[in-house]
């Protein structure tokens, strides 16, 4: 996660904490003039309109104060879903067995793009299954990393 992911959500975490959800992750996507901070929250009993419209009005404020993002920016409150992000390296071990897609920030092998089987973790890094290889990727070289749902 970049520094600047990291300086939100420490800073975003107490408030949503305090409103009984745990704060999944966040994504910032600048895009020209174009900036979205989208903050995903999780919750046992499931995440509703309600509740990301609640959590979305405490962060607002938060950020209206503390001010971390300069220029205009679209607030998104959202339930990670079940093509979850993965963020965190503790979010893999509950989705061992599960099939999953990773990007890294640069290629390794000569490829960036990895579909497998979610193999398990080992010290920093994740380990998975794509066809008959099993890649120990390291965590801090992920970009991205989606959970794919079983239909």
């Amino acid at each position: 996660m970049a520094s600047r992911d990291q300086q939100i959500q420490q800073l975003l975490e107490p408030t949503v904490e305090a409103l009984g959800f745990l704060l999944w992750g966040i994504e910032y996507l600048s895009q020209g003039k174009h900036t979205l901070l989208r903050i995903y929250i999780e919750h046992e009993g499931g995440i509703s309109i309600e509740n990301c419209a609640a959590v979305s009005e405490q962060v607002s404020s938060v950020l209206d104060v503390e001010d971390p993002i300069t220029g205009e920016y679209t607030l998104e409150v959202s339930s990670p879903g079940m093509d979850r992000l993965l963020f965190q390296l503790t979010q893999y071990p509950a989705y061992v067995g599960e099939i999953i897609e990773l990007r890294l920030r640069s290629a390794f092998e000569g490829r960036r793009k990895f579909k497998g089987v979610l193999k398990g973790i080992e010290g920093e890094d994740v380990v998975i299954q794509v066809d008959n290889h099993e890649y120990l990727l390291p965590h801090s070289a992920i970009e991205k990393a989606r959970v794919k749902p079983r239909i």
